[in-house]
């Protein structure tokens, strides 16, 4: 298995952390991009959900 999937299911910090960045990432381009209103309508709550998972992540083991 990757060191990226094991990370995940070990709830390593930095596989956490790179999801939920990616995720925060997603939220703004889904914020900004004009063509697909139903990205839009999700963007808050995918950057919001991004965003606590970062700071739940952030008190995991290295």
């Amino acid at each position: 298995m990757s060191g990226f999937f094991s990370g995940l299911l070990r709830f390593r910090r930095g596989a956490w952390e790179m999801l939920a960045t990616i995720l925060i990432g997603l939220g703004v381009f889904m914020l900004m991009q004009p063509f697909w209103m139903l990205a839009f309508t999700y963007s808050f709550i995918v950057t919001l959900v991004g965003t606590v998972m970062f700071i739940v992540v952030s008190h995991f083991p290295e």
